[in-house]
């Protein structure tokens, strides 16, 4: 099996450092505000990552965090009037219940900063025994990057680009430009832990090491995140972490690539970010998935304006290849182990998503072919399917369920918005909310078309 290393730059044979047994980190997110779709991509690749090297064989521990005190969070805080903590603790739960209707699963270990203060400090407190960190009059630390002669080698910059690329925080404080906060003191008003430099909070950087520190210990055999988190986040991670423990602190740096939407980074200055949470009330989670799966991990994703729509045809089209055999009389079950050795073959390789889906096209066309020719192999092939490619989150639906869904979606030409309100109304009527009920039927008709309820559901009509 071969992963890609940023580190090394190059295509790795994965042996982890000790024996079978492998521990993984991934960067969660900073719960400052709603999951987008980003958030969601780099959660599903590193959730397939752990379960492919599960069905490898390998003894995995994985663990992700929610950094749940940082800048951001606190001037979320300052706008709605929430304190920080309790912002914090809403923004996960609202996280984690978008999470599970994507059907990502959770990491085996949740790790969040404000529940490592004292192991944040302890580390900070060995890093300037070790003269590599320094406070200031003032109640800041700050790590010596001049201390860590090999600093920048994980982003490939020397200190002169490093400087020239980094924004400079509290400048008249820091003996040098480079150097980066591991604990910020606290200003009026906002949340502080007690420390041995006075009242503040930890800065980004260090929360990930001394989590990783206390869940595996010095060294890990894998650690992810987004690709815009190589500097200087990770590269500060290097250096805090090798600096305390003298030892390599990560055998392989993993990274996926950004998502951008026609064309354009992701941001919410450009008014372009896809929540999650929107996303999920026009697709099937499996088409989101789909979408975001046909492009290699370590690459940008472009988000054009039909990439969702075309997952789901595809996805019906597969489906009804399933119905199509049900309703021949072909029993889906057994195995076909070469579509699992073609599977593992294409993730095995630095786990190629898009070359693993690719297959999907072709062993559909065959399936077809059998179903209409009386093969009962095919019913093996789609039970395989559904087995092996359960990993990436697909084929779990029902296939009568799924192919009504979305030829009642896609019947008459009728809009997304439409669809949305008559999924919100139903939802409104299974909380015997009628008064809403009756609000969304009304926005309904006010867009043309009328919804008759039934036993089944309900049924949408072009005025």
């Amino acid at each position: 099996m071969k992963v890609y290393n940023t580190l090394s730059r190059t295509k790795e044979e994965f042996k982890p450092l000790v024996g079978n047994k492998v521990n993984m980190y991934a960067c969660g997110i900073t719960v400052s505000g709603e999951a987008h779709i980003g958030h969601a991509f780099q959660a599903l690749i590193y959730d397939i990552m752990r379960k492919f090297l599960l069905k490898q064989g390998y003894d995995v521990t994985y663990a992700r965090n929610y950094t749940d005190v940082d800048d951001k969070i606190i001037a979320r805080s300052k706008e709605t009037g929430i304190p920080a903590d309790k912002y914090a603790e809403m923004m996960i739960e609202k996280i984690n219940s978008v999470m599970k209707d994507m059907e990502i699963d959770d990491p085996d270990v949740w790790l969040k900063a404000t529940l490592n203060i004292d192991n944040i400090i302890h580390f900070i407190e060995g890093l300037i025994n070790k003269g590599h960190a320094y406070a200031t009059e003032r109640g800041d630390v700050y790590f010596d990057v001049e201390s860590f002669p090999s600093y920048g080698k994980l982003s490939n910059r020397n200190l002169e680009d490093a400087i020239s690329n980094v924004r400079i925080e509290n400048e008249d404080n820091k003996r040098s430009a480079l150097d980066f906060a591991l604990w910020k003191s606290a200003k009026e008003g906002e949340i502080y832990w007690e420390s041995p430099w006075g009242k503040g909070r930890p800065g980004w950087h260090i929360e990930c090491s001394a989590m990783n520190k206390e869940a595996f210990g010095e060294q890990i055999d894998i650690h992810g995140g987004g690709r815009d988190l190589i500097f200087p986040h990770h590269e500060n991670e290097i250096a805090q972490t090798e600096a305390l423990t003298g030892k390599p602190f990560v055998k392989y740096w993993i990274h996926n690539g950004l998502i951008k939407v026609n064309g354009q980074k992701m941001s919410k200055s450009l008014g372009n970010s896809l929540l999650l949470e929107d996303l999920l009330k026009k697709y099937s989670n499996e088409a989101i998935k789909l979408a975001l799966l046909q492009t290699n991990y370590k690459n940008d994703i472009n988000l054009t304006d039909n990439v969702f729509e075309d997952a789901e045809k595809h996805l019906y089209d597969f489906y009804s290849v399933f119905k199509l055999a049900t309703k021949k009389g072909i029993e889906i079950k057994g195995e076909n182990a070469e579509i699992d050795a073609e599977f593992d073959k294409a993730m095995t390789d630095d786990f190629n998503t898009a070359l693993a889906l690719s297959n999907l096209y072709k062993y559909f066309k065959v399936i077809k072919q059998k179903i209409n020719a009386g093969d009962i192999t095919a019913g093996a092939d789609l039970n395989q399917i559904k087995v092996t490619y359960d990993l990436l989150g697909l084929f779990r639906k029902d296939a009568n369920e799924f192919t009504s869904y979305y030829e009642q979606k896609t019947a008459n030409g009728i809009p997304e918005e439409v669809l949305s309100l008559a999924e919100e109304r139903k939802l409104a009527r299974q909380n015997k909310d009628w008064a809403k009920s009756d609000e969304l039927r009304d926005k309904i008709s006010a867009l043309g078309f009328i919804v008759k309820d039934s036993k089944d559901g309900y049924e949408i009509i072009k005025k």
